[in-house]
């Protein structure tokens, strides 16, 4: 049996049992913990120089980590029998079963071991749940916050006839209580957090294509000089990305992001947006290219004095989000469906039309947008087949305290998290409004 088929799985087990985490042992080993994750899953095979330096980090000899995989291998599969009193009898031994079919009897005990892994997650996130004293502290910190905040507003707004000097102190007391709130909402987020990266990984290649961009920042200096052979170089080196079909979308971003820097030089689009402002139309008119490229080429910009941040997303037909760079102050959904308010999902209704508003995510701060959108065909026309297309929208920051002469439209993130009152696009109830 190949080494290292089940050594990931030892791995872990030392690990916890040094009660290490995971982020902890994949520094000392010199590797990222999305990739230390993998390798504790057994979806990363293992040795040489890595096997060496984790052992060490573990205080073990490399012979534990890799010995035995057979053994218990064989081990799992009668687990895997046991745990089913009422599947039919089978007549194989575990060791007859695993030496005609070593393919099946690996594939049986990687998806016992998950199941179980599984089991022990939901038990701990429900005695978590349950028991855990600082959730239910930070809870109910929360509520008690929020009831405070609504019996203060109640106050104020049934009670016309208040004294300039009360009134004064319960609007004082509402700006104490809506920043203990913030506080305590933060705290209990990292909290929650942190035991998420206790799972650890990446759940999918877009996720490791996104850590992969962030990395850099969105921007790849070393490939705005058009040199293909830069592309095979920063792929090896990156560990987030584990997968072929991660690797194969960085392959593919950064070969367009070659193409991108050679049809519009960098310190051409820095020029023209100086000049212009950061819209998307002037650059694309400059250049003679598709709003969508120029969208792109602007997210991939340094920063820089005198441009402002700037994020873009992209959904495809469905409304599925496919890209994002996120600034700060303009929520992006990690999982779910985004707010169908945002000019994104107006652009798919609305094909080759560029859309531009200014918009915001909380109507009680100062932090305004321009949104542009547009959406265009992801695929040359051919005849007899519908055009597919595909929604983009670049987010400029403005500057607080800036004046807003247009309208601006409030959004959301998503439905679930959404404060906004009497939305026509709201799909199920938010947890800021009727949850509580």
């Amino acid at each position: 049996m190949p080494q290292g088929q089940l050594t990931g799985t030892r791995i872990r087990e030392r690990r916890i049992m040094q009660g290490m985490r995971q982020a902890e042992l994949a520094q000392k080993a010199g590797i990222s913990a999305s990739y230390l994750n993998l390798i504790e899953h057994n979806r990363r095979r293992i040795g040489g120089k890595l096997l060496l330096s984790l052992a060490e980090v573990l205080g073990v000899e490399p012979s534990i980590l890799s010995e035995g995989a057979e053994a218990a291998m064989l081990a799992t599969l009668g687990e895997a029998r046991a745990a089913d009193p009422s599947a039919a009898p089978v007549e194989e031994t575990p060791e007859a079963f695993a030496g005609r079919y070593p393919g099946w009897a690996e594939l049986l005990t990687r998806r016992h071991r998950r199941v179980l892994e599984l089991e022990r997650t939901v038990e701990t996130l429900t005695d978590r749940l349950t028991h855990d004293p600082y959730l239910a502290a930070a809870l109910h910190e929360v509520i008690s916050t929020v009831t405070a905040i609504r019996s203060t507003a109640g106050i104020l707004a049934d009670t016309p006839e208040l004294e300039p000097e009360w009134r004064d102190r319960f609007h004082r007391n509402v700006n104490e209580d809506a920043a203990r709130l913030a506080e305590s909402a933060q705290a209990l987020v990292s909290y929650l957090d942190e035991g998420a990266e206790e799972q650890g990984g990446l759940a999918s290649p877009q996720e490791e294509l996104e850590a992969f961009l962030k990395d850099a920042n969105y921007h790849f200096a070393q490939l705005e000089n058009g040199k293909r052979s830069e592309v095979e170089t920063m792929l090896q080196g990156a560990d987030v990305l584990q997968s072929v079909a991660g690797r194969g979308f960085a392959r593919s971003y950064l070969e367009r992001y070659i193409e991108d820097g050679r049809d519009m030089p960098l310190d051409q689009v820095l020029a023209c947006v100086h000049e212009y402002g950061p819209d998307p139309s002037s650059v694309a008119q400059m250049f003679g290219v598709s709003l969508s490229r120029a969208m792109r080429r602007m997210a991939e910009l340094p920063k820089e004095d005198g441009i402002p941040e700037i994020g873009l997303v992209s959904c495809d037909a469905s409304g599925t989000l496919i890209f994002r760079k996120a600034i700060e102050g303009f929520a992006l959904p990690r999982f779910g469906a985004a707010c169908p308010k945002w000019p994104l999902f107006q652009a798919l209704s609305r094909p080759m039309v560029p859309i531009r508003q200014v918009v915001e995510q909380d109507p009680r701060g100062d932090a305004a947008f321009v949104a542009y959108a547009i959406s265009e065909p992801a695929t040359p026309p051919k005849f007899g087949e519908d055009p597919l297309f595909h929604a983009h929208m670049l987010i400029v920051s403005r500057a607080p305290g800036a004046r807003r002469e247009e309208r601006t439209a409030p959004l959301g993130v998503s439905c679930r998290i959404c404060p906004l009152q009497d939305c026509a696009g709201r799909r199920e109830p938010s947890i800021l409004t009727d949850g509580f």
